[in-house]
């Protein structure tokens, strides 16, 4: 279980190519303070971590992990947003993510706000449902609030602590991001349906 409160950026350093399998090599301050199995969110996908050295952890993602997120697009030196799992005494800084990104969205328009930043995404209308005004999203791990909600949009303002401390600034009109909605409200979206 995460928080989307992101620790630290990471750089992708090294690709392996395994059948369907991609693994990569992940350079972080945090790097060498991981442990073998331990679960990292990378932009919002939980990761297990396979091995450690020279301030560096290699993760892999199999077929469905690609295909559900953007990893697939991630290159030698992409910049990663890096969070480690909640302590079960921790404070909830965020919101409830568990590091399972339900779709893409793409990044439509970028507005400086004379000093701050606001964001415009497009998303797949059948998760409208679970997008509601002032609401959570996680957004390459990244946890949210989101404004200006339509069936297939949203917008959210970044504070210059977050632009300098993650890879949003680095996001360009076009750039699909990882998605990860509200658990709480899945839930009840799921209850509501077998109700029907």
């Amino acid at each position: 279980m995460f928080t989307g409160i992101i620790e630290k950026i990471g750089m992708i350093t090294e690709l392996i190519y395994s059948e369907k399998n991609v693994s990569f090599w992940i350079e972080s301050p945090i790097s060498d303070e991981l442990s073998i199995d331990q679960s990292v969110a990378h932009n919002g996908v939980c990761l297990t971590v396979e091995e450690i050295k020279d301030g560096k952890h290699k993760v892999t993602a199999i077929q469905e992990t690609l295909n559900k997120t953007n990893l697939k697009q991630w290159k030698n030196k992409s910049i990663i947003n890096l969070e480690r799992c909640l302590p079960m005494n921790g404070r909830l800084d965020g919101h409830l993510v568990q590091g399972h990104v339900d779709s893409v969205a793409t990044c439509s328009a970028i507005a400086e706000k004379q000093g701050s930043w606001e964001y415009t995404f497009s998303f797949d209308p059948k998760f409208a449902s679970l997008v509601i005004e002032k609401g959570s999203v996680t957004i390459n791990g990244i946890s949210l609030t989101l404004f200006d909600v339509s069936n297939q949009s949203f917008r959210v303002a970044i504070i210059p602590y977050t632009f300098e401390h993650t890879n949003m600034q680095h996001l360009v009109i076009g750039d699909e991001v990882n998605i990860e909605f509200d658990m709480i409200g899945k839930y009840i979206n799921r209850i509501m349906e077998l109700k029907k």
